[in-house]
């Protein structure tokens, strides 16, 4: 038996082995006082054998090469938090695995990212956070549409998983919910005693 450590991800509410790698460029920064490497052409970024999800532009440069192996199921895209998920437009249905990157806790960008590929673009495949994800944002994240977590190495994963169940209850709609709450709440009808759904009754319910 190998004593390999195993990389874990949250997935569908499970902890689970991670059998993707995350292929980003190296690190490209200068020592001290030495002047700065130019970037990385994404056509000549090397893509190792196995399942690995690439940065989008070596996705885009390379989609030729890399199609055969993503009709496979080997290889997922990540996008960056300043890039557009309509570049991937023609391409979601060969990607088993999109991933959305947070270069930190903060950035918020990768919420509409995931928002964006769920109801504009339709992808129905895994949808993953990568990057700098914390237990305090899975809760929504998993309301954008996010199914799978790479939580940070530095965290317990366990504890993240909790996060997953912090409120038994939203408001506003998203892609996990489709109505706020006011349109899923049940009145009495006045006077009759019934329960009539506000959704068929309320004229302000489509605001």
């Amino acid at each position: 038996m190998s004593n390999a450590v195993k990389n874990l991800i949250i997935k569908h509410r499970s902890i689970v082995e991670d059998d993707w790698t995350v292929l980003r460029f190296p690190d490209t920064a200068a020592d001290a006082g030495a002047e700065p490497s130019p970037p990385q052409d994404p056509g000549s970024l090397a893509v190792p054998a196995g399942k690995v999800i690439v940065p989008l532009t070596v996705w885009l440069a390379q989609r030729d090469a890399l199609g055969a192996r993503a009709a496979a199921g080997e290889i997922g895209v990540w996008i960056a938090s300043d890039e557009r998920a309509e570049a991937l437009k023609g391409d979601l249905a060969q990607l088993t695995v999109v991933a959305v990157d947070f270069p930190k806790f903060t950035d918020g960008r990768g919420y509409s990212i995931a928002y964006n590929l769920r109801t504009r673009l339709a992808y129905s495949g895994e949808l993953r956070a990568i990057g700098d994800v914390l237990r305090d944002q899975l809760f929504s994240m998993q309301r954008v549409g996010f199914d799978a977590y790479a939580t940070r190495p530095d965290r317990d994963i366990h504890d993240a998983l909790k996060g997953l169940s912090d409120f038994s209850e939203t408001y506003q709609a998203s892609v996990d919910q489709k109505l706020p709450l006011f349109r899923r709440h049940l009145r009495t009808g006045a006077g009759t005693g019934a329960e009539i759904s506000v959704e068929a009754t309320d004229l302000g319910a489509g605001i």
